[in-house]
């Protein structure tokens, strides 16, 4: 028997232990219980709770950057070369061997990138509306020589097809003959990159350009209609995706893709120059036979000379060369630049 102390404790830790088992969260409702409609419990599986988390924490993705650099002059050599003659290869040699030689751009197992103007499928080279294949051919030769692993030769043609504007131009058969590579510019590999433009913040670009170890500039020195000039820092445009827009503030957004777009070298083709109704042309008697090459590291420098030397026009009457030096990308005061004429 428990005396009434007793019972009255153990009543109290029984109604107790009943309660806290009613407040449990396992707890089973009793049959007299109200019952609701069940509802569905998101579960989230365990992987998707670490993927979340580890989300929350990464550190952004860098913006990609350009591998290839400027070489720039040591000191004694010149700043940009002019060389003339009558043939193209020649000439193209006699420049780079005049700026130091291939070998001072191009090391052993370099993968390297020539980007032409190749911007329609209906001309000839003869035409002057793309760069001149003796000239591109010359250049890969000189790459391979320097122990180049691979010379690719790519653009992007707003007439006609890839395919249709390298057969068209003479390119093709003369970068393959020279042991080049032709690449036709896949829409699948434009990655954002970030530029440090007055205009242009972020912008699609090639992303074989930015990883190339090398990557040489050789446009055709070429009238335009609305830039005025086609030449080094324009013909950039080639490596973009969307380049309608770019003649929305055309001349400041030519000079802003130059603060991220920098190539190893700019050698410029003026064997044949383009002096109306640039960018196509599409008459002969609208060419001019210059015989000539410019190169340079500096584009503000190569198009400017070239303005000056085919277009009888100052450098700072070209909206994007005067805007590019004003930011710091080239300089166009010749007077104080090394400049090297030779002939070949």
């Amino acid at each position: 028997m428990f005396s009434r102390r007793e019972f009255l404790r153990r009543s109290f830790l029984f109604a107790l232990s009943s309660a806290l088992a009613a407040c449990s969260p396992n707890a089973t409702p009793t049959a007299n219980a109200p019952t609701a409609t069940a509802q569905p419990t998101l579960t989230t599986p365990p992987l998707a709770t670490s993927t979340r988390a580890a989300t929350a924490t990464r550190a952004p993705t860098a913006s990609p950057t350009m591998t290839a650099t400027p070489v720039s002059p040591s000191a004694g050599e010149p700043y940009l070369i002019v060389a003339r003659g009558p043939s193209p290869s020649a000439i193209t040699r006699a420049a780079i061997d005049a700026i130091g030689g291939m070998s001072k751009f191009v090391e052993p197992g370099n993968d390297v990138i020539l980007k032409p103007n190749i911007c329609n499928a209906h001309n000839t080279f003869e035409y002057a509306s793309t760069t001149n294949p003796e000239v591109l051919a010359t250049l890969v030769k000189l790459c391979l020589e320097a122990g180049a692993k691979r010379v690719r030769v790519m653009d992007q043609p707003f007439s006609g097809t890839a395919a249709e504007a390298y057969k068209v131009s003479g390119i093709r058969e003369a970068v393959e003959k020279a042991g080049g590579q032709m690449e036709v510019m896949s829409s699948a590999k434009f990655v954002v990159a970030e530029f440090k433009g007055r205009n242009i913040k972020s912008w699609h670009v090639y992303q074989d350009i930015l990883k190339a170890d090398v990557v040489i500039n050789v446009p055709i020195a070429k009238h335009h209609g609305s830039a005025q000039v086609t030449l080094a820092m324009k013909g950039l445009m080639g490596v973009i995706n969307n380049r309608n827009d770019i003649h929305t503030a055309l001349d400041q957004r030519i000079a802003d893709l130059s603060t991220t777009i920098k190539p190893t070298l700019n050698v410029i083709d003026a064997v044949r120059v383009l002096t109306r109704n640039g960018p196509t042309g599409g008459r002969l008697d609208y060419v001019m036979q210059a015989n000539t090459i410019i190169v340079s590291h500096d584009p503000v420098a190569a198009d400017g000379y070239a303005t000056q030397l085919f277009f009888s026009k100052k450098p700072e009457s070209i909206g994007y060369i005067k805007i590019g030096a004003e930011m710091g990308l080239g300089r166009y005061d010749f007077g104080n630049l090394r400049i090297k004429e030779v002939t070949a």
